[in-house]
């Protein structure tokens, strides 16, 4: 391997790669919509740290494998474990999140190439980026309130900035499914393509900005982040309260309901 290509495991289900200065993180859980599990988050954070810690990443470009983006949290998986459903939310937030706050705090820039859908914290992960470029067939929705949840991924804290608090509202209280042209004119993303030409857009703007100033896009990045303060302290937020859903009255049957393919039936206690 040279110096100029550098990869992890092709067995790893978020693969990160190195070439020319441009590292190349890939949701590569195809089989299941790239829908996280723990061993995602746990993978997650570790290629987010060595992305972080890398001096020769000038910009970094985030895609999913297969039809989809990321559909979010990994619900099949969790129920199916038979283990604690506010701990599989704890470990699984707490990893996502520093990884999410290692890459918006790294000074290459990052972008998003999304295909198919983007979901819950795959929405998150849109909102993170610095840019996002969406293929036209590609559909945003936050869909935790469907099942009973609360936003993780750092949605609360930019969407309501990317959007407007109405349309943020709008969003997490209905699960209204966004279209491309409709998220690029509503701020989630920056550009819509061709489906055919997701791929080569997205590295083109990832070769750009490889050889740009680094050190000052990372100032810059570090000046947008500071002027809106707690985004740690809004994750921490997150986590705890998603973890706290899960197990309630209205989280397990929210969870139920969508693994039975039904409507959830809501308005118990809890």
């Amino acid at each position: 391997m040279t110096e100029a290509t550098r990869s992890s495991a092709d067995t790893a289900i978020v693969r990160l790669e190195v070439r020319d200065h441009v590292a190349h993180l890939t949701l590569a859980r195809a089989e299941a919509a790239n829908t996280m599990n723990l061993e995602f988050g746990r993978e997650f954070l570790a290629a987010a740290i060595a992305i972080r810690t890398d001096p020769s990443v000038r910009a970094v470009l985030l895609s999913g494998e297969g039809k989809n983006f990321c559909f979010g949290g990994d619900l099949r998986g969790m129920v199916a474990s038979g283990g604690d459903i506010a701990a599989f939310l704890t470990e699984l937030t707490t990893n996502l999140h520093a990884g999410i706050a290692h890459l918006m705090r790294a000074s290459a820039p990052l972008i998003a190439a999304v295909n198919g859908t983007a979901a819950g914290a795959g929405l998150g992960l849109v909102l993170a980026a610095d840019l996002a470029i969406a293929a036209r067939s590609a559909k945003f929705a936050p869909a935790y309130t469907g099942v009973g949840l609360t936003p993780d991924a750092s949605c609360t804290f930019l969407l309501p900035r990317a959007v407007g608090y109405k349309r943020a509202m709008e969003l997490f209280l209905t699960n209204r499914v966004l279209g491309a042209e409709q998220a690029l004119d509503w701020g989630l993303v920056n550009q819509v393509v061709d489906d055919g030409a997701l791929a080569e857009t997205a590295a083109a703007l990832a070769i750009r900005l490889a050889a740009g100033p680094t050190g000052a896009y990372g100032a810059l990045k570090a000046l947008l982040a500071e002027s809106e303060p707690g985004l740690e302290g809004q994750l921490a937020r997150e986590s705890r309260t998603i973890a706290e859903r899960g197990v309630s009255a209205e989280g397990r049957e929210g969870i139920a309901a969508f693994l039975e393919k039904r409507t959830p039936l809501f308005g118990r206690p809890g």
